[in-house]
C-alpha cells in the first residue's frame, strides 16, 4: 500500500478504517469505496484534503482496504 500523497509505503493503521502516513503525516479514512484524506495540524485537529484527492482516483491505490460494516 502506498500513500496517495507522497508514495511512501510507511503507512500505519490507527483505527478500524483509519490509516496514517509517516512519510507526509496525513491521515486516511476508508469507508466503503470512499477514501478521505486529512492533514493533521499541530494542535491535533484534522483539515480535509479531499478537494486535492479525487476519491475515484485514490481507491485503486488501496484495493485491499475495503471497509466492511
Amino acid at each position: 500500500m502506498k500513500c496517495p500523497n507522497c508514495g511512501s509505503k510507511d503507512i500505519g493503521k490507527i483505527g478500524s478504517h483509519q490509516f496514517y502516513c509517516w512519510g507526509c503525516f496525513i491521515e486516511l479514512t476508508v469507508n466503503g469505496e470512499k477514501m478521505s484524506v486529512y492533514q493533521v495540524e499541530e494542535d491535533g485537529t484534522l483539515s480535509s484534503l479531499d478537494d486535492l484527492f479525487c476519491g475515484e482516483e485514490a481507491v485503486p491505490e488501496f484495493p485491499q482496504i475495503q471497509a466492511t460494516s
